[in-house]
């Protein structure tokens, strides 16, 4: 693995990283993100933290890193929020829609021009929220078999969370709308490429060039991996050793976490 790493990072331009259990659990940040972020200032190597997570603004990203100790400028964030609201604004400019979502979510859509309704929205939109009942799934379930398109931020099930937990995430969110309309949602984020191909323009970098990190194979890997892009799994979140062989395709790299990662690179810069 070291010499694969060895090629792998002396060329890197870009770095597009997944954040919920690659970076942190929840509010508790994981071992070795100090240094990778140190490392990456010292090798002038642009870099994205690139999340499903639709809750949260790129300025609350950067306040929640910043009270963990990490110093992090706003423009290295995107989310699915911000992918759904440039997807919905190309799609269809000034449209409305039925959000269930909380403030990150609502704010982006509002920012791209896309307004509140609760009445008779051309869109139903879902995101990741603690605030999800049966009021809120009625009245989508209305809207979308009235003929409102139904999307989803995020396609993943669980999101892992401190503890050791895991919590339900978009398409767990989703799918009762789906089962009571019979309508199927479009995820607009990972591993959809809409949501690569703009970390990679942002980061101004080649695919051939840039390294996908996260902890999901069937979101994060396969997004770096039709993008062309080299990937390192890392077994912090959801994914284990043992899930590997499950899907047809591998990451370049497998590693334990950001820390051994960062072990592994102190040792090849000792030997160089």
């Amino acid at each position: 693995m070291k010499e694969k790493i060895k090629d792998i990072v002396k060329n890197v331009k870009g770095i597009i990283c997944d954040m919920d259990g690659v970076i942190y659990h929840g509010n508790e940040l994981l071992p070795g993100i100090a240094d990778f972020i140190q490392w990456m200032e010292k090798k002038n190597i642009n870099f994205l933290f690139l999340t499903n997570a639709s809750n949260r603004s790129p300025r609350e990203l950067k306040e929640k890193l910043q009270r963990m100790g990490l110093e992090i400028p706003e423009e290295n964030f995107y989310t699915s929020a911000l992918a759904t609201a440039r997807f919905l604004e190309s799609q269809a400019p000034n449209s409305s829609a039925y959000v269930i979502g909380d403030p990150g979510l609502i704010n982006a859509l509002y920012e791209s021009g896309i307004t509140m309704n609760d009445v008779n929205p051309e869109y139903v939109v879902v995101g990741d929220t603690a605030n999800y009942n049966y009021d809120n799934i009625f009245k989508a379930v209305q809207f979308v078999n009235a003929g409102a398109k139904l999307i989803g931020t995020c396609p993943d099930t669980t999101g892992p969370i401190e503890g050791g937990l895991m919590a339900p995430s978009g398409k767990a969110l989703v799918a009762p709308i789906e089962i009571a309309t019979g309508k199927k949602a479009y995820f607009v984020g990972k591993p959809n490429p809409l949501m690569v191909r703009t970390g990679l323009r942002m980061l101004d970098v080649h695919s051939e060039e840039a390294l996908f990190i996260g902890d999901r194979m069937d979101t994060d890997i396969i997004s770096g991996i039709e993008s062309g892009m080299h990937t390192l799994l890392v077994l912090s979140g959801v994914t284990g050793l043992q899930d590997i062989k499950m899907f047809p395709y591998r990451p370049d790299i497998v590693a334990e976490g950001i820390g051994e990662l960062m072990e592994i690179v102190a040792q090849i810069d000792k030997e160089a």
